[in-house]
């Protein structure tokens, strides 16, 4: 674990995906609304936190990679907080795009002694303009030359079009440079022939119509999706259960998960993603790179919030766990 973790210091990433901002509102609740059978949250903390991609930028960061992300905001006050955030944590800006009159993609998660109450979202799932996508890929194109890894990271809104996807694979087969997708539900399939493709458990159900009433109907599901994606890895996390490796001509192969104590699952899918794709492109079987990944998610679901693992406190979940 050492040794991978030297490997992939300073290692080139760009990150394609939708940016967010997580706003985060914590208080007291000591009455109930008059006005309403609903509680009175009396806020004395206010924060934001990157999401999203951004936030699998952070965690990028925070293991030691050069990181390049990519992706679309508005032209709000919460653009402005989303640049401010990118400045404070030394991540490059010059890859978001601001479209006129588009919104800030924001979560706001209100809660009172550390317990989430409300969650309200604010966003745009409109896919941008034909303008927006050529800026997106003239930014990538210089960028992907001289990549170690290029990670998607959809949240279907509306960044990821069939054009941006078609493109960006085109750009990383012409210059060689492994992809791993983070996907969701729209154009779940146009990810074709990547190297790592890692939906969730539900995810897979959603995106094949199915439910899995047994374990066999999920490994069933899993090579089908195998074999209509072509990629080379299929990872399909399924929360505490840990994380399940498919690949063509191999056995299938299950890691635990790491979590003793989950305090919270804001954001581990970036976390998992940006520590299994970098830990992978510096050359870590893909074995080594899930188990990496594993403990990665492992330490941020013990932090309240999006967060993000250091290469320490991943080892020091290693070592506990050897």
């Amino acid at each position: 674990m050492r040794e991978l973790i030297k490997k992939i210091w300073k290692r080139k990433v760009v990150v394609l995906g939708d940016m967010m901002l997580d706003s985060y509102q914590w208080g007291k609740v000591d009455r109930i609304s008059p006005e309403a059978p609903v509680p009175v949250i009396a806020i004395d903390k206010e924060e934001y936190r990157l999401g999203g991609a951004a936030n699998v930028a952070l965690n990028l960061t925070a293991l030691g990679a050069e990181v390049y992300p990519i992706g679309v905001v508005g032209s709000e006050g919460n653009a402005k907080i989303m640049r401010k955030l990118f400045k404070h944590h030394k991540l490059d800006t010059e890859g978001l795009v601001s479209e006129k009159g588009r919104k800030t993609t924001i979560k706001t998660r209100i809660g009172a002694v550390n317990q989430q109450i409300v969650r309200i979202d604010i966003e745009d799932n409109s896919w941008i303009l034909a303008e927006t996508e050529n800026e997106i890929i003239s930014k990538l194109a210089p960028r992907i030359k001289i990549a170690d890894l290029l990670i998607i990271e959809d949240y279907n809104k509306g960044l990821l079009s069939e054009r941006v996807i078609a493109e960006t694979l085109r750009l990383c087969e012409e210059h060689k440079v492994p992809v791993a997708v983070d996907p969701k539900q729209k154009n779940f399939f146009s990810y074709q022939a990547v190297d790592i493709f890692k939906p969730n458990y539900l995810e897979l159900q959603n995106n094949l119509g199915v439910t899995f009433d047994s374990e066999k109907d999920f490994m069933d599901a899993a090579s089908k999706s195998l074999d209509l994606l072509k990629c080379k890895y299929l990872v399909v996390t399924h929360g505490a259960k840990g994380m399940y490796i498919f690949s063509k001509g191999s056995k299938v192969r299950h890691l635990p998960s790491f979590a003793r104590e989950v305090y919270d699952v804001s954001g581990a899918g970036d976390t998992v993603i940006s520590a299994l794709a970098l830990a992978y492109s510096a050359g870590a079987e893909i074995a080594q790179a899930a188990s990496f990944a594993n403990h990665a998610a492992a330490v941020v679901c013990g932090k309240l919030g999006t967060a993000t693992a250091s290469s320490q406190e991943i080892l020091a979940s290693y070592e506990t766990h050897r």
